[in-house]
């Protein structure tokens, strides 16, 4: 946080399928704030279906930044992430004091947040060896190498995400560190304070949702969508849940139906390791879905305490 900062930075964090867009909907409304997306697969126009992204009335509702404003053939770091969000936020923060920051991809959002340490130039000997391992070993051999390198990291990563396993992987090798190391360094100083609010509800119900969520997106056309994607699956962003699965079906691997009970699996997985991935921050206040307008008055009361503590 920083001290005596005046602009704020809001987190609305939590679990896959539990209705962040909707409460930072709200929130935003309430705060007169900007959204900015930190969900690293709505950052793809292309995914307009298994990635949920906000709906055209949302959008409109509430100025959005990086939904969709980048190509799947493109390349994105966190890294780049972090500059980019940094650069929007200072222009924000020259009309307003509030920005939201919206998502469930925990590493982004300790980017944006606290930043990350500088990770090593990438060894391409290396790289291309991992490559080979992934082509002829498949992804479970380097989640297990990932598992004795870096057991930490390994509980907390979508282990579904080719492209990250292979840079934690990489990372350790070449460093001689942990990943998580490369997480955990002391925070950059940031012209903003942050104040994170989770959402959760009961695990079952988050199952139910999630399960729900799935069957809506194949009723929209997730399956078509898919289809036409299916050409362009060597993309790092196309290797992620609900799209690996149904091109799976398409190489004949599996049957419609377990394509599907397989993504609403892997979705499940994939929430649980985001809750994981937040179980040790005190820092983060956490409300229900329906807990709106408690949450909004939790952070005005966060921010004018700050502001008394400032002038005292």
């Amino acid at each position: 946080m920083a001290a005596g900062s005046d602009k704020y930075l809001v987190v609305v964090l939590g679990p896959t399928g539990v209705g962040k867009t909707a409460m930072s909907i709200t929130l935003a409304r309430f705060l007169e704030a900007h959204i900015l997306s930190c969900d690293s697969r709505q950052f793809y126009r292309e995914l307009q279906i298994g990635t949920a992204p906000p709906s055209a009335e949302q959008l409109a509702a509430v100025p959005h930044h990086f939904v969709g404003h980048r190509s799947i053939a493109e390349r994105y770091s966190c890294g780049q992430f972090e500059l980019d969000a940094m650069e929007r936020l200072n222009e924000i923060y020259r009309y307003q004091r509030v920005a939201l920051l919206v998502g469930g991809s925990g590493l982004y959002i300790d980017a944006l947040c606290r930043g990350i340490d500088d990770f090593p130039v990438p060894d391409m000997e290396l790289r291309n060896h991992l490559h080979e391992q992934l082509r002829t070993q498949g992804i479970d051999s380097l989640c297990e190498q990932l598992r004795q390198l870096d057991p930490e990291h390994y509980e907390r990563i979508d282990r579904s995400n080719t492209q990250r396993v292979l840079k934690a992987v990489e990372v350790c090798l070449q460093t001689g560190r942990t990943y998580t190391s490369f997480l955990t360094a002391p925070s950059k100083l940031r012209p903003f304070s942050v104040i994170k609010i989770g959402i959760n509800i009961e695990r079952s119900q988050l199952y139910a949702r999630i399960d729900q969520r799935v069957d809506s997106m194949m009723a929209a056309g997730l399956l078509d969508e898919a289809r036409e994607l299916y050409p362009y699956r060597h993309l790092n962003a196309l290797r992620t849940v609900g799209y690996t699965e149904l091109f799976r079906h398409f190489d004949g691997e599996l049957t419609l139906s377990e394509a599907v009970s397989l993504i609403k699996q892997n979705t499940r997985r994939y929430a649980k390791r985001q809750l994981t991935w937040w179980a040790r921050d005190n820092e983060i206040k956490w409300f229900a879905p329906n807990q709106d307008m408690e949450a909004a008055y939790y952070i005005r009361q966060r921010m004018n305490s700050s502001q008394n503590a400032s002038n005292q």
